[in-house]
């Protein structure tokens, strides 16, 4: 393969290499099983390795020109212009979607893929609009997309077996109160940004304060314990202090019958 991430013309150079490449996927033997020796070889490649892993998780998008849309699926919808009027138009894009999880050394070094997942919709919503019908801490968290967060970790610890040596690294979407529980339950780490000004235990009781003690109030009167100087430009320099915490976080009010507090969370800014 000449170029790998093209097109399949393009990265197979020429036709005999396209039409092989056509044969071996339309080919009714080839299974997932089949082609799944990388996770295998994953697994190899970080029980060879040393120190701590990073499982890094997000979601790609492949989007995809279709004339009819319903074939394939919809990913999401983008504003693609504006009328003579004024009024903007809105444009349904098509395509699949991939949440994987990719472990790294600490050097960066790839190891390799520890889970995937492919879906597709047959309708998309965006956020605000379900938030508009139905309180998203009230819905399972098996029913919703954002369960892949928590899908992946258990693969990626079921393949790697070794939870004590693994930071899950993800972005703000995986800020997720299940997950919290999910990576105690399975003793490992993880490092996420987070978006929700959670509620938190008092610092001196086990009981919050007439529900008004949050996570950012109790991490911004912690005092700062180093600074980090940033370069900006040729002249600039940003200085960054330094903060973290021991907290325990409550879980949301619909699913504390489900969920204990999750204790020992460490919020750093």
């Amino acid at each position: 393969m000449s170029a790998p991430g093209h097109p399949i013309p393009a990265a197979c150079g020429d036709w005999a290499a396209t039409k092989a490449a056509y044969r071996f996927f339309d080919n009714p033997r080839v299974t997932e099983h089949g082609v799944a020796g990388h996770f295998a070889a994953t697994a190899r490649r970080c029980a060879d390795s040393e120190g701590p892993i990073l499982v890094v998780q997000d979601t790609t998008e492949f989007t995809y020109s279709r004339t009819r849309l319903g074939k394939i699926g919809f990913t999401k919808t983008i504003n693609a212009g504006a009328y003579k009027a004024g009024r903007s138009y809105p444009v349904t894009l098509c395509g699949m979607l991939m949440h994987s999880s990719l472990a790294l050394t600490l050097e960066g070094t790839p190891l390799g893929l520890t889970a995937a997942k492919f879906w597709t919709r047959t309708k998309y919503k965006g956020t605000w609009t379900l938030k508009r019908h139905v309180n998203p801490t009230r819905v399972p968290i098996e029913t919703k997309e954002s369960y892949r967060w928590l899908e992946n970790l258990r693969q990626s610890m079921a393949l790697i077996d070794a939870p004590e040596r693994c930071v899950h690294v993800a972005d703000r979407e995986s800020d997720i109160y299940e997950l919290f529980c999910l990576a105690q339950d399975l003793s490992t780490r993880f490092l996420v940004r987070v978006q929700t000004n959670r509620l938190a235990t008092e610092p001196t009781g086990p009981e919050p304060k007439q529900g008004a003690h949050r996570v950012f109030a109790q991490l911004s009167a912690a005092p700062w314990v180093g600074c980090h100087c940033v370069k900006i430009g040729q002249n600039e320099i940003a200085h960054l202090h330094v903060k973290f915490a021991t907290i325990e976080t409550l879980p949301p009010k619909g699913k504390r019958k489900r969920y204990a507090p999750a204790s020992h969370l460490h919020p750093c800014s």
